[in-house]
């Protein structure tokens, strides 16, 4: 199928659902759109037997859609730069150490905890998975999916300080996490593959080109648009100058195996602050902003209901789902005790919201980058189906139930913090 046709055809149930959604379900537009796909897909499931050919036909389109590739290569690069324009760098910096210890070691650790209790745990269901692919499996689910998060994030109205570290972190460690992924992805095929690896060596020259050069790339290109935006004064031209920065250096990144994430993320952060202030004329940030929120907007719906149809081609057994539903109970506590540990750790020097670890838990979602990676697994891996349904279990499960739930809980945190402090201050 042409790229045009699979285009129109997503645009198309985008619009319908999310329609449906405004007017039947009234949930957040990404959650209602990926829930009404779910359903979709469970029914054209159901009557597959009675009714084949309408089944037949929705298998073949969505197999036709690369996701690894339409979300990795494709939609990723724009929903990053567009999460990272709209955060303050100042506010980012104050958080700096708490952002970069979750966004380092909270992934490494959590890609640990969940690996290890996978490798006790598949083996209960028959399952015979070597360690290292278990720790594929705790690198691919480990990262907190910005997208998702940013998505969910706009109407919880949590406190800016927990937003910002909640933001902050999202946008780093996808790109630390797909970093880990590859590594342990590469240390699983050992020489072999394109990602094969032999050796602490090439671990560590993969960490240093694709982090390090991924930043350093986002750095240059962000300050040569800077330059660019800076010396002109035409909305038109600049809001291209920034679509052309993501669309090239993404490519670029990705043809030199940096870090495209990372790049986007500091490009984007460049272009929000000191492109905004410095390079940007009122008229200039009021479309800049227009036209990338509505990018995100439309992005963000398409990524949603791809996650909803991709039910349509998972061999889905029960061993598989019963496992996905004992590792959703593992990746909370992972993230748990990945969120507690920083917390406790800079507790001594600076203040925490009240509730900072609840939030940062619960608020950890699990989003499209995960199913992407688990479908990047090599295609004659023997677990690798178990794999795919269990990650889509847990995505599922974190979009929905605590997406869904965040907001909420923000209210009430920030309700208790509120009462504590008004007690406080009638005893003193």
């Amino acid at each position: 199928m042409e790229f045009l046709d699979l285009a129109a055809i997503l645009l198309v149930l985008a619009a319908v659902f999310g329609y449906l959604n405004l007017k039947f379900l009234k949930l957040p537009t990404t959650i209602g759109i990926m829930l009404i796909g779910l359903l979709s897909s469970m029914v054209l499931l159901m009557l597959r037997d009675a009714l084949p050919l309408i089944p037949e036909a929705a298998d073949r389109f969505v197999e036709s859609i690369d996701f690894n590739k339409t979300l990795m290569e494709g939609m990723l690069s724009f929903l990053l730069f567009a999460g990272a324009l709209h955060v303050n760098l100042g506010n980012l910096l104050d958080q700096k150490r708490l952002i970069a210890i979750m966004a380092s070691f909270g992934v490494v650790f959590s890609t640990f905890v969940i690996g290890g209790a996978t490798w006790l745990l598949f083996p209960l269901f028959g399952f015979e998975v070597p360690f290292l692919w278990c720790l594929v499996f705790g690198a691919l689910i480990s990262p907190t999916d910005p997208v998702a998060v940013l998505s969910i994030l706009k109407t919880a109205g949590a406190p800016k300080s927990l937003e910002t570290k909640i933001t902050g972190e999202s946008l780093f460690n996808d790109g630390v996490g797909v970093v880990v992924y590859l590594a342990v992805l590469g240390m699983a095929l050992g020489g072999h593959g394109d990602h094969g690896m032999t050796g602490a060596g090439d671990v560590a020259k993969l960490f240093l080109v694709e982090a390090g050069g991924g930043m350093l790339w986002g750095f240059a290109i962000g300050l040569a648009a800077y330059f660019m935006l800076r010396s002109i004064d035409n909305y038109q031209i600049e809001v291209l100058i920034t679509l052309a920065l993501v669309t090239a250096g993404y490519r670029l990144a990705s043809h030199w195996h940096l870090s495209g994430p990372l790049a986007m993320v500091v490009a984007g952060l460049m272009m929000g602050n000191q492109g905004r202030s410095f390079a940007m004329s009122e008229k200039t940030r009021e479309h800049l902003d227009t036209f990338w929120e509505l990018v995100d907007e439309i992005l963000n719906a398409v990524l949603f209901l791809l996650i909803g149809l991709e039910l349509l081609v998972l061999n889905l057994s029960g061993r598989a789902i019963a496992v996905g539903a004992i590792l959703i109970v593992v990746v909370l506590a992972a993230r748990f005790a990945a969120t507690s540990i920083p917390v406790m750790l800079l507790k001594s020097r600076r203040e925490f919201s009240p509730g900072v670890i609840r939030i940062l838990t619960w608020g950890g979602l699990r989003g499209g980058i995960s199913v992407a990676l688990a479908l990047g697994i090599p295609k004659d891996f023997e677990y690798r189906q178990e794999f795919l349904v269990a990650t889509y279990v847990v995505v599922v499960f974190s979009i929905v139930v605590q997406g869904l739930t965040l907001k909420p809980l923000v209210a009430r945190v920030v309700r208790a913090g509120d009462e504590e402090e008004e007690q406080t201050t009638s005893s003193a």
